[in-house]
């Protein structure tokens, strides 16, 4: 079995450090990594979360409106998945899946882009996204998300794993909280420690480590069970969490073209 993953940036977030640790350093001027990753796993890419759109690099206020005023994004055109993918001789269509973690701005830029992959999102989130109930509208690009692709949606509840190929290497969590349907992948790795892939439903360290809730979620009651949830798969498979948003955390890890096997 043949598993690497590569660490991508697609530009970072100039925003405030109390969204990140709820309550802690209130107003303080936070810039934070979006990532994305790549999994290679016996001849399958898979991607986990796209990063922002192309236009974001072009006209940030026209594609994402005033949320800038919140999360105001500092990208440039070759930081775009596709562009950076390219970088390593990866053309959009040989992307075989795209994992979602959710459908925010910052996550699922790049929907649609990969003409031959599976879009892997869970179902609650689909339905989030596009509910007129849903209070994170804002955090939702329509344009972005609304694409007539290849959908897998997940059903599996909380505590319930989906192993993308049935072999250990790539294991989807539903990680609720954040969103109502947030998911999280472990990547399991031969020559490195394994490592869990939190996206938004755990942002820095600091929330892991120091039992600071995230500053932005959904429903904090589900949002404590997934950090929970993460602290055990930490313990008990002695795995490495790779935080969402850390800009602290995200400077340790190697990133493309090196990679983790």
């Amino acid at each position: 079995m043949s598993t690497k993953l590569y660490f991508f940036e697609c530009g970072t977030l100039k925003s405030q450090k109390h969204l990140f640790t709820l309550n802690k350093d209130v107003g303080k001027p936070f810039e934070v990594p979006v990532p994305f990753f790549l999994i290679q796993h016996n001849g399958k890419n898979i991607l986990f979360d796209t990063g922002n759109a192309l236009e974001v690099s072009q006209d940030a206020q026209k594609h994402w409106g005033d949320v800038i005023s919140v999360y105001y994004p500092v990208m440039d055109e070759k930081q775009y998945v596709v562009n950076q993918l390219q970088e390593l001789g990866i053309k959009p269509e040989n992307i075989d899946y795209v994992i979602l973690s959710h459908l925010h701005l910052d996550h699922a830029g790049g929907v649609g882009c990969f003409p031959n992959a599976k879009y892997i999102v869970h179902k609650k989130e689909r339905e989030w996204a596009f509910s007129l109930e849903c209070t994170q509208k804002t955090a939702y690009i329509t344009k972005d998300i609304d694409k007539n692709i290849d959908w897998l949606e997940l059903e599996n509840e909380f505590e319930e794993e989906y192993d993308l190929f049935d072999d250990g290497a790539v294991q989807i969590y539903p990680t609720f909280g954040h969103t109502p349907g947030h998911i999280s992948v472990l990547v399991q790795l031969q020559n490195s420690k394994s490592m869990f892939l939190t996206s938004d439903s755990c942002y820095t360290d600091e929330n892991l480590n120091d039992n600071i809730p995230p500053g932005l979620v959904w429903d904090a009651e589900a949002s404590i069970k997934t950090m929970n949830l993460i602290r055990k798969l930490q313990d008990e498979k002695n795995v490495e969490i790779i935080a969402g948003h850390d800009p602290f955390a995200w400077k340790r890890f190697k990133k493309a073209p090196q990679y983790y096997s």
